[in-house]
């Protein structure tokens, strides 16, 4: 089949747009199918000169399912999410599908032009899970935005000036003495997947990835799956080994005594990759554990820290131990500021006043 004109390339196959510039200096526009008649010779069928009633015809007569209305948020929504998400990390484009679900029950039929700030302040204020009606509009904001390049609008952006709901940022903060009850309850292949998390300050899933692959002389080569941001990490300084390349050697040696030649570091006892849900099966046990051992003991509030600590609070556990400089490159952060607002979660080192 012949390639389409530039004109025609946002039109279904085989329909036809064609324009004439009237006297007047109107352009008058209309739409047709290149079809065929009862001897096979090529005939342009009139579609109309509304666009989404000639997909409707269009639809009809290619025996498909009519495609929703160009001016509805539908259509916004559905090519967005051929076109768009798929270029999305697969953590970003998960959480987008479960965004979308939602913004579909509220504006699936609604027409692009007719959302003003005033209705998606409106959503806003009806959802009950108040973070996830941030993250949607957020979206939302950037459907907008991509729907203006596509020429589906000209308004302005709607989410553009409309108050989030306040986030509270998780403040819990894993002491030393709970992360030893944790550590201590855990088989050796949890444990091994703390400490790398706690080396490197790495999301669970980049966690385990790492893999002997990733060394590359003096450093271990990290690429974040959430943002594609890369990382080297020193595994020496000066000559110096650090924690994460002793870590790294000690692996390597309990691996070579028990016959695992597997190159992903973290993997359960036989050596097969460790997936998240195996390693959120392991953590719940280790937790349960270590907080009915301190429950046994009589230390009630310890039981309590310990069930509210969770595998990706390690992540800031990390960053808050460390100089915050040192810990924004390390988590990968583009600025400082997100460092110190999300992941660092104890105080200001202060001289008592005596």
């Amino acid at each position: 089949m012949r390639q389409k004109s530039a004109a025609n390339r946002d039109l279904p196959p085989r329909m036809i747009r064609r324009c004439h510039k009237r006297k007047s200096g109107k352009t008058w526009v209309s739409y047709y199918y290149n079809g065929r008649d009862a001897q096979g010779k090529r005939k342009e069928i009139p579609l109309g000169a509304d666009l989404d009633q000639a997909k409707v015809e269009w639809a009809r007569l290619e025996r498909r399912a009519p495609p929703k209305p160009s001016h509805l948020l539908g259509s916004l929504f559905d090519r967005y999410e051929k076109e768009i998400i798929p270029t999305k990390g697969l953590r970003t484009q998960s959480d987008n599908m479960k965004e979308l679900k939602q913004l579909r029950k509220a504006f699936e039929k609604a027409p692009i032009d007719s959302i003003t700030p005033q209705v998606v302040a409106q959503y806003r204020d009806a959802r009950t899970a108040k973070v996830r009606a941030n993250r949607e509009i957020a979206l939302l904001s950037h459907m907008f935005t991509i729907a203006r390049e596509w020429g589906l609008t000209n308004n302005a952006n709607p989410c553009f000036g409309v108050r989030r709901n306040k986030e509270t940022p998780r403040d819990y903060y894993a002491g030393d003495i709970v992360w030893n009850a944790v550590h201590d309850a855990a088989v050796q292949e949890l444990k091994d997947a703390m400490d790398l998390a706690y080396l490197t300050g790495q999301r669970p899933a980049d966690v385990l990835k790492v893999a002997t692959t990733d060394i590359n002389a003096e450093f271990l080569m990290v690429n974040q799956g959430k943002t594609a941001k890369k990382l080297r990490l020193r595994l020496e300084n000066e000559g110096v080994q650090s924690g994460l390349s002793a870590f790294i050697n000690d692996l390597q040696e309990r691996r070579a005594l028990s016959g695992i030649k597997t190159s992903r570091l973290i993997t359960n006892a036989s050596g097969l990759r460790m997936s998240q849900q195996m390693l959120r099966n392991r953590w719940d046990e280790a937790r349960e554990k270590a907080a009915v051992k301190a429950g046994a003991d009589g230390d009630s509030a310890l039981a309590v820290l310990i069930r509210q600590f969770q595998f990706k609070d390690i992540r800031p556990k990390a960053a808050s131990e460390i100089e915050l400089t040192h810990a924004s490159r390390l988590l990968g952060h583009s600025t400082e500021q997100m460092t110190k607002k999300v992941y660092r979660r104890i105080g200001e080192i202060v001289k008592p006043t005596k």
